[in-house]
């Protein structure tokens, strides 16, 4: 599986759990990928850290206040930068994908503005 597609997996997971409050270990179905599994499960565990870094990064936003799918974007791409396996402008690049795909392109804008300033910041 490409990462792109354990990152989408990931991000389906992630989706669920944030809107229905459920045990992330019950959401996962089938045969998912064990990256996007253990990327889900590093994101969940970090969720109020990373809202905090996204409320940080965001212009007169709180996490709480952005969309179940928007959130979830920002925090995988918050994840994939503190990793550092991937270059920052390719998980930028991959998060506006998402957020464009899946949400609207007024998502991708913002996930990208997010993203910007987090970026600069860490530079």
């Amino acid at each position: 599986m490409s990462r792109r597609a354990a990152r989408r997996d990931a991000l389906v997971v992630l989706y669920q759990w944030d809107v229905t409050g459920r045990p992330l270990a019950s959401l996962f179905e089938g045969d998912l990928d064990e990256w996007s599994r253990e990327l889900a499960e590093s994101v969940a565990a970090r969720a109020g850290e990373l809202d905090s870094r996204i409320t940080h990064a965001a212009t007169d936003w709180t996490a709480d206040r952005l969309g179940a799918l928007e959130r979830n974007v920002l925090r995988i791409a918050l994840e994939e930068l503190d990793r550092g396996e991937v270059p920052k402008e390719v998980v930028i690049d991959e998060a506006v994908t998402l957020a464009k795909r899946y949400a609207t392109e007024d998502a991708g804008r913002l996930v990208n503005g997010i993203l910007g300033a987090v970026a600069r910041e860490a530079a």
